[in-house]
C-alpha cells in the first residue's frame, strides 16, 4: 500500500527540502510581482498576432528546452479549460523553413540566430534570457530549476490570460463569452489600459496560488520525496534504470525529468532514464492496435526489470493508462512513483504506487508547475541528501 504524503498538524517544515523551496518562493514572488505589467501586454500582442492569423513557434535546443518546446505547444492546441479555443502553436529545433511574419517566436535557451532571423521576418519575438529578443523576461535566479519552473508558470499564465484579449479585440470592451473565466474583469472595463491592469493582477494572483501550491506540494510530500529519493539511489546503485511518463502536458513533465536525470545540472552524474512518451511510432503503433490504455504498459512489458523505477505523472490520478503502467511495474518488481494533483485520485486513494506525492489542486496549469519543483526536488535528493 502506497504511504499518501500528507501533512501532520504542528509538524515542522522539513528540513532539506523546506530549507531548498524559500529561494523558489522569493524568485517567485520578485519575478512576477515585477513583470506583471509587460507579461499582461504581451499577452494583448499575442492575442493581435493570433488574431491575424499567427502562430506559436516554439524552438529550443537542450533535452530540458524541448521538454519546454513540446509543453508551451500542447497548452496552445489542446484547451484543458472549457471555454478557451485551440491556438496554432507548433514546437521545432530551428525557425527559418518555418516562421511567417505575423508568428510568435518563443525562445528557450539562448537562440541568438534564431531570434534575429525571426526579428527580421517579422515575427514577434519572446525569450527568457538575453539574447536580442524584443520580449525578454530573465527569472532572477541561477538555479536551473527553479528558472525552469519560473518560465514554465509564464508561459502557461500567457495561455490562460491572452484569451482575455481575444473579446476585447473583437468587442473593443468586457470578455464577452469569457467573463465566466475571467471574475476579475468586468464590462465597465472597455479600454485597453483597464483590462491590461486587471490582467497584470491576475498575474500576480496566478503566481501566488503556484507559490502556495509549492509549498503545501512539498512540505506535504517531503517524507515521500525523501524516500523516493532512496528507492531511485538504489535503483541507480544496482545499475538499473528510471522510467517516466504521463499524457500531454505530463508527457513533457516526463521529457523533462529524464532530462535532468540523463543531462543534469551542477556537474551531478548522469542516470540512465527513458521517456516512455518519446517514440510516436511506438506509442501509435500500440494506440492503433490495442488501444490507449496500453501505451505505457506494453512499453513496461517490452523494458522494465526488478529493481529498475518508474515515475508516472497525472494532473488527476485516473488515466487509465497510468494506471495499467504502474500496475505492470509492480508485477515486475520495478518501483513505483507518482505526482498526482486533485485529491490523489485513483493513484493516491487506492494505492497504486510505493510513493505518492499529492499536489491538492484542480487547476491544471498550476498542478504541473507544482509538480515540476517536486521532481526536480526529488532530483536533487537523489545526490545531495
Amino acid at each position: 500500500m502506497a504511504r499518501v504524503a500528507r501533512a501532520r498538524p504542528g509538524a515542522p517544515p522539513g528540513g532539506r527540502v523546506r530549507a531548498l523551496d524559500d529561494p523558489r518562493t522569493e524568485a517567485n514572488a520578485a519575478f512576477f510581482r515585477a513583470e506583471a505589467d509587460r507579461i499582461a501586454r504581451l499577452c494583448h500582442a499575442m492575442a493581435e498576432r493570433f488574431e491575424r492569423g499567427g502562430r506559436l513557434v516554439a524552438v529550443g535546443s537542450s533535452p530540458a528546452e524541448r521538454s519546454d518546446v513540446r509543453h508551451i505547444a500542447v497548452e496552445f492546441v489542446h484547451p484543458v479549460i472549457v471555454g478557451k479555443r485551440a491556438l496554432p502553436a507548433i514546437g521545432v529545433e530551428a525557425v527559418d523553413l518555418i516562421a511567417r511574419p505575423d508568428d510568435i517566436v518563443v525562445a528557450f535557451g539562448d537562440q541568438r540566430e534564431a531570434i534575429a532571423w525571426a526579428r527580421a521576418r517579422g515575427c514577434l519575438t519572446v525569450a527568457f534570457c538575453p539574447c536580442g529578443a524584443e520580449w525578454e523576461f530573465e527569472p532572477p535566479t541561477t538555479d536551473p530549476f527553479v528558472r525552469q519552473e519560473l518560465v514554465e508558470t509564464l508561459y502557461h499564465v500567457l495561455w490562460e490570460l491572452v484569451h482575455v484579449f481575444f473579446d476585447h479585440l473583437a468587442e473593443g470592451q468586457g470578455t464577452g463569452a469569457s467573463s465566466f473565466l475571467y471574475p476579475f474583469l468586468g464590462k465597465q472595463d472597455s479600454n485597453l489600459d483597464a483590462v491590461v491592469g486587471d490582467v497584470a493582477r491576475s498575474v500576480v494572483q496566478k503566481a501566488d496560488e503556484v507559490r502556495a501550491l509549492r509549498e503545501q506540494t512539498l512540505l506535504e510530500g517531503r517524507e515521500e520525496l525523501v524516500a523516493a529519493a532512496k528507492a531511485l539511489r538504489t535503483t541507480f546503485a544496482t545499475g538499473q534504470c528510471l522510467f517516466a511518463l504521463g499524457n500531454g502536458g505530463s508527457a513533457t513533465d516526463a521529457m523533462d525529468v529524464v532530462a535532468d536525470f540523463r543531462d543534469p545540472p551542477f556537474g551531478w552524474t548522469p542516470r540512465p532514464a527513458i521517456d516512455l512518451t518519446e517514440d510516436p511510432a511506438i506509442i501509435t503503433a500500440i494506440a492503433n492496435d490495442i488501444g490507449v490504455r496500453a501505451i505505457f504498459a506494453r512499453q513496461v512489458i517490452a523494458y522494465a526489470h526488478a529493481g529498475d523505477a518508474l515515475l508516472a505523472l497525472s494532473t488527476s490520478g485516473n488515466s487509465s493508462n497510468v494506471i495499467a503502467a504502474l500496475a505492470e511495474a509492480r508485477r515486475r518488481g520495478v518501483a513505483t512513483i507518482a505526482m498526482v494533483g486533485y485529491d490523489g485520485g485513483r493513484v493516491a486513494h487506492e494505492g497504486l504506487a510505493d510513493h505518492v506525492i499529492v499536489t491538492r489542486s484542480q487547476h491544471i496549469p498550476r498542478i504541473q508547475e507544482a509538480q515540476a519543483s517536486a521532481y526536480h526536488e526529488l532530483r536533487r535528493l537523489v545526490e545531495v541528501a
